[in-house]
């Protein structure tokens, strides 16, 4: 059955809804009613980490994230609205209400279940490295880059930097608020090494052929990556999470990882 098959397919949407129906109750449903009352799903994404969400050259987002957003949106009979922040901000966003989840590749780790709660993981992911140099490309693990002379460029508050400032205690460490900024400082000689998702490492070889970008063979290393959502509303939560499963059961997210993971056709998209 085709992707387009999935999203129109009312009995598929009545049973994913049927599971969520048996939401525990909550003292506290705020999100899911302002979602219901304003017949509105608010979903933060920075809008540049493809191929999860980017903005395609029509100022539209595309990617896998942007899809199965679109699906929760059908599957709950609510309008989808993307609301683009800074990764750094995203969290903070969440937490005051200003977006009811957050799909951003975000990865699922014990600092930030602190602030907020996952749904998930709906997809791995690893960090790699992004350099100029086939000498650093070589690196099998964070020890290897682990010296005074090298400048590394990550995203502020991301698992990139986490990494960086954890096995990278010896390299100079320059955040950025996104990953194209990182990338720009890199191709002019700023930094030496960019930490990034393997995805954006991979693309960002391929768009820039005359600047001899390299990246690793393989990751670094490998992070669970969820949907962030708020603490306080367990019904919200418990109805996400019974979404995702099911349209994890019918294939639906096995479709999107390839069209998005295994297909590169949607470059072509991009600005």
């Amino acid at each position: 059955m085709s992707l387009r098959k999935y999203l129109v397919c009312p009995a598929l949407i009545l049973s994913l809804l049927f599971g969520a129906a048996s939401a525990v109750h909550a003292a506290d449903a705020e999100v899911l009613k302002r979602v219901i009352k304003n017949g509105q799903i608010r979903v933060g994404m920075t809008g540049n980490q493809p191929p999860m969400n980017v903005k395609s050259r029509t100022g539209a987002f595309i990617g896998l994230e942007v899809d199965l957003a679109n699906i929760m949106a059908k599957a709950l009979g609510v309008r989808l609205m993307m609301v683009p922040k800074p990764f750094p901000e995203l969290l903070a966003a969440l937490k005051n209400g200003e977006v009811d989840m957050v799909m951003s590749n975000m990865s699922i780790t014990p600092e930030r279940t602190l602030m907020v709660s996952f749904v998930g993981p709906y997809m791995l992911s690893g960090r790699s490295i992004l350099t100029r140099s086939s000498l650093l490309a070589r690196a099998s693990s964070p020890a290897d880059l682990n010296r005074p002379d090298i400048k590394v460029a990550a995203i502020a508050n991301s698992t990139g930097q986490r990494l960086a400032e954890q096995y990278l205690p010896n390299t100079r460490l320059i955040t950025t608020w996104d990953y194209d900024d990182a990338i720009r400082i890199l191709k002019k000689g700023e930094v030496d090494v960019v930490i990034a998702d393997m995805t954006v490492c991979k693309l960002a070889v391929m768009k820039n052929p005359d600047d001899n970008l390299l990246t690793l063979a393989s990751p670094l290393n490998i992070e669970p990556v969820g949907i962030a959502i708020s603490r306080e509303d367990l019904q919200f939560q418990n109805l996400i999470s019974n979404l995702l499963n099911g349209i994890e059961d019918t294939g639906i997210l096995d479709q999107l990882r390839k069209k998005w993971l295994e297909d590169d056709s949607w470059i072509s998209s991009l600005p």
